[in-house]
């Protein structure tokens, strides 16, 4: 998964904690760069509780890895309002990137299957 914010791709890690944050926007999974992370507004949901950004969402759940809060992910409705189109169609509500990153997986498929 790339960073939402530069598309740039994971490396594999030294050894010890990965400098990449995890994070949630829109009510999706988001990886946030080192680069990236140095940034102000990264415009990642906060914890209605504690206010953290150190969330992860997960089986339609929202967890706040600081103080454990945990709540249902909102509905498509309500985040494709957020973007102001309240009656998005399926191919609209999908996440930003998600499309290319389809096109590059099908890309790598065909050189590794041998496909013209």
């Amino acid at each position: 998964m790339p960073c939402y914010r530069c598309g740039a791709r994971q490396t594999d890690p030294v050894r010890g904690a990965s400098p990449w944050k995890r994070g949630v926007r829109r009510e999706t999974q988001v990886l946030v760069c080192p680069d990236c992370q140095r940034l102000h507004g990264l415009d990642l949901e906060a914890c209605e509780i504690c206010g953290s950004t150190t969330l992860i969402c997960r089986l339609g759940e929202v967890e706040c890895r600081s103080c454990g809060a945990v709540r249902a992910a909102r509905s498509d409705s309500l985040v494709g309002s957020d973007r102001g189109a309240s009656s998005a169609s399926p191919a609209s509500s999908t996440p930003a990137g998600l499309s290319g990153l389809s096109a590059e997986v099908e890309a790598a498929l065909d050189r590794v299957l041998g496909r013209a």
